[in-house]
């Protein structure tokens, strides 16, 4: 299995843009809210906690984030943990409620992410690799703990391998 390093720099390589970026803390973090709502059904209370398909799929992501990396994945773990809240609350509500909310974020989150890669000018990632689908969130949270000079070493061990995160340059042709 790959490293939490491979899987980062991987990721990074069609993430070098910080306009493409900063869509990926939003699109990202609505995409992962939204399958926790859409996945909140169908759901049972069970001792005061509601049982669906989406705190299997957290429990299993979480074991995935943890096997690549002990902080960030107690840190995805609560991050998913309040994600199952906030679907199991929608989940409990109308239908109507609970569709337009996770489809909504679903939506959006995907549009915007979708307007990051233009300005990245590069496909997303997923594309090449399905994995992408569940490092771009373990991405996000690296990402924001480099910006507040967090895991230096790992964010080291990336640009070398990927380079530095850059605006592109107008062409002087332009």
């Amino acid at each position: 299995m790959k490293t939490l390093t491979d899987y980062l720099a991987q990721y990074a390589a069609y993430h070098r843009d910080p306009r493409n970026l900063l869509s990926h803390f939003i699109g990202i973090s609505m995409i992962v809210l939204a399958v926790a709502v859409l996945l909140s059904r169908p759901g049972v209370e069970v001792f005061g906690l509601w049982l669906s398909p989406v705190a299997l799929v957290a429990l299993v992501s979480t074991l995935f984030y943890l096997r690549l990396d002990l902080r960030f994945g107690v840190l995805m773990g609560a991050v998913l943990l309040f994600c199952v809240w906030v679907g199991a609350a929608l989940g409990q509500q109308s239908t109507t409620l609970w569709l337009t909310a996770g489809a909504g974020l679903f939506v959006v989150g995907w549009i915007i992410q979708f307007v990051g890669h233009y300005f990245e000018g590069r496909k997303p990632a997923f594309v090449d690799d399905m994995t992408g689908l569940i490092i771009g969130p373990l991405f996000v949270a690296a990402e924001l703990g480099f910006i507040f000079g967090l895991r230096e070493p790992l964010r080291h061990a990336i640009e070398t391998r990927v380079g530095p995160v850059q605006l592109r340059q107008p062409s002087a042709n332009a």
